[in-house]
């Protein structure tokens, strides 16, 4: 009898509603609120410091219990990101969106 190996996750599937992902991980059309900001000050954040940058997602409006949608993407490797943030569009880069964790709404797509 073989071991049976788990199913390994589709890269290509969309993540179920209700979870957590980081913004950069959000696809065009994806719901949700936003659930953290937190910069990880061991990354490069090119010249920045790690509160420097969270302070400026911060005075974006990527606040906790906020709520977003992704409404545009670069056509080179998906970058910038452009949102729909409570009542405003912000565009970010990808690699500032990975500090973002947001909670998929149910009800996306």
């Amino acid at each position: 009898m073989q071991d049976e190996q788990p199913a390994r996750p589709d890269p290509g599937a969309e993540p179920p509603a209700g979870r957590l992902i980081r913004l950069s991980q959000a696809r065009l059309g994806d719901r949700g609120v936003i659930e953290a900001v937190h910069v990880r000050p061991e990354l490069d954040h090119r010249g920045l410091s790690a509160d420097e940058l969270e302070r400026r997602l911060l005075e974006l409006g990527f606040v906790e219990g906020a709520q977003l949608e992704v409404i545009h993407q670069g056509l080179i490797g998906g970058d910038p990101i452009a949102v729909r943030l409570d009542d405003m569009r912000v565009a970010v880069r990808r690699r500032d969106a990975a500090e973002i964790t947001l909670r998929l709404a149910e009800d996306v797509r």
